[in-house]
């Protein structure tokens, strides 16, 4: 039986004053993520239990248990707050998936400060838009990647202190300071600040598919969604060895990376390794991980690396496998309950959510390719674009919308109501996702609203042949858009990449052609197909469909800030 039990039911009858209660959170009081994810469970009797098992490159180990990471966050919180640092003042962590990263999310928090993750790869561009944004007054960051912050100090007034955590001597920097975990003197205990449920926690940036990056501010009350959906969406349990593969620069890395497993009192796994079948294996064999959390990109090259390198693994120990950052496509589904005896299920929420919104549950019929089921305390539906009222006819498509009020929803863009405003239609803040629901209440995706693609009136969705090109035998990914077309206005291409052991040609373009032939309408066959070595991505992974698009029509192709090889 999953944690959620009955869904129908569940839906029926859930509030957010029950996930108040499980928390004992009193509207109007206290309410501190740092303190919830650490202090909390250590006060519960839990204080040994392994909190975090972390694996560096060369099998590097460390094992945290939650006494430790409560010192090690406190150690954290007291020495910034030792260099003046005060409530909201925002603290960038620019780092690898080091252990720091994960704890300094929680030592920020505890002293009212707001944390600002940023994918250690971005450049120093990427970086001073956002630190710039922010106003950030300090960034924690390895010396590695500190290089880059020094290069754009002297356009960052606001920024007052660059801090090192494995600093090697050599002498420092001006606003540079040295900081290292294990030659601090612990501390024990550490005044915790009495943040409210609206005082402001994280600021995330959008991973910009569409124009810049905006920050999301996210604040304290996210907690009770990020402890619910973990629990019934991801269905993390007590004895859960859970693994999260995303960055916390992204949200997902922050709501079921760092807050998920550590409020629910689970041990999680990170592995700061790199992506390789063959490592992600012997992670999940070596530590007997039992619940896994990843994206669509990650599962296509697993899928990329066949069912052989299975076999050398004993992967039995996983119970529960999720998907999320883009649509799962119906192919991948079925591939993983193929080979682990266990479906990857899909889950859907954006920067802005803050936490899980519609998805599939453990123990709930499993339709391939669906986005699933609204969560329990949301309402979600489809809108008429014209209208925007809820479509009352299944199978109609529309934007996805939420009715507002669920406790992780973003507050604002960060010194931009403006577009935080028009984010908001008829009562609903509107995605900018498309969507169809169907008799059953499943949603199922189309596509962003600016990918869908209108060919001679019908709208295609670029998702949909995306899933039939990889169910190809050749295919290993796709991405779909429209290109300019004298007739129609605009028509459907495909850029595709190969698996090994594929070669481009004449005679394998017709025979992808010929084996989607059979599973679209002719509407929304492409009318041609390019093969690509790669595609454009997120560093979260999400395909970069706009910067495709905008080649095919001659567009500026904006901010690529967020792109993987900027």
């Amino acid at each position: 039986m999953s944690n959620i039990g009955n869904y129908e039911e569940r839906y029926k009858t859930f509030t957010w004053e029950q996930a108040e209660r499980e928390l004992n959170y009193r509207p109007g009081g206290v309410l501190n993520i740092g303190w919830y994810c650490s202090d909390r469970i250590c006060d519960s009797g839990k204080g040994d239990k392994p909190a975090l098992i972390w694996e560096g490159m060369g099998g590097i180990e460390k094992r945290f248990t939650y006494h430790d990471i409560r010192r090690a966050s406190n150690t954290i919180g007291a020495f910034l707050r030792g260099l003046g640092i005060q409530p909201e003042d925002r603290v960038c962590l620019f780092m690898d998936k080091i252990p720091e990263l994960y704890l300094g999310v929680l030592g920020i928090l505890k002293i009212g400060a707001i944390g600002q993750p940023l994918y250690s790869a971005f450049g120093d561009e990427s970086l001073f838009v956002r630190l710039d944004n922010a106003q950030t007054k300090a960034v924690i960051t390895q010396k590695k990647h500190a290089p880059k912050v020094r290069k754009i100090l002297d356009k960052l007034p606001h920024l007052q202190h660059l801090i090192i955590v494995d600093h090697d001597g050599k002498p420092l920097k001006d606003r540079e300071i040295a900081f290292s975990l294990e030659k601090s003197e612990p501390v024990e205990k550490l005044e915790i600040h009495p943040t409210l449920a609206e005082s402001p926690s994280l600021l995330h940036y959008t991973s910009g598919t569409t124009g810049l990056p905006k920050g999301v501010k996210h604040v304290h009350y996210s907690l009770l969604s990020q402890y619910m959906t973990a629990r019934w969406a991801l269905d993390v349990r007590e004895d859960d060895i859970f693994w999260c593969t995303a960055d916390p620069g992204w949200v997902t890395g922050t709501s079921y990376g760092v807050i998920g497993p550590w409020v629910l009192g689970v041990t999680q796994c990170v592995l700061d390794a790199g992506f390789s079948a063959e490592a992600w294996y012997r992670f999940i064999e070596k530590n007997r991980i039992t619940n896994w959390y990843s994206a669509p990109t990650a599962i296509r090259s697993l899928m990329k690396a066949g069912e052989e390198i299975i076999k050398k693994f004993d992967l039995s120990s996983l119970r529960a496998l999720s998907s999320v950052g883009e649509p799962l496509n119906p192919e991948a589904v079925i591939w993983s309950e193929r080979v682990f005896g266990k479906a990857f299920l899909d889950t859907y929420f954006q920067t802005e959510t803050g936490s899980i919104m519609i998805t599939n549950y453990q123990g709930m019929k499993i339709k391939p390719g669906s986005m699933g089921k609204p969560f329990p305390g949301t309402t979600a539906v489809v809108l008429d674009q014209k209208t925007f009222e809820p479509h009352k006819e299944s199978g109609k498509i529309g934007l996805i919308a939420l009715k507002p009020g669920w406790p992780a929803m973003m507050r604002t863009y960060w010194n931009n109501e403006e577009t935080y405003q028009k984010k908001f239609k008829n009562g609903w803040y509107i995605t900018g996702d498309r969507a169809s629901i169907d008799k059953e209440g499943y949603f199922w995706f189309v596509g962003r609203d600016d990918d869908i693609i209108n060919t001679g009136g019908h709208l295609v969705s670029p998702f949909v042949v995306e899933s039939a090109l990889i169910e190809h035998p050749a295919v290993a990914e796709s991405a779909v858009v429209s290109k300019p077309d004298p007739i129609n206005m605009e028509v459907v291409k495909a850029f595709v990449t190969l698996k090994a052991g594929f070669t481009p040609s004449a005679d394998l373009d017709l025979e992808i052609m010929n084996f989607i032939r059979k599973k679209l309408s002719p509407l929304a066959m492409p009318q041609e197909i390019e093969f690509t070595d790669a595609l454009p991505k997120t560093r979260s992974g999400k395909i970069m469909r706009r910067i495709l698009k905008a080649k095919e029509w001659g567009e500026e192709i904006g901010d690529t800030s967020t792109l993987e090889n900027d």
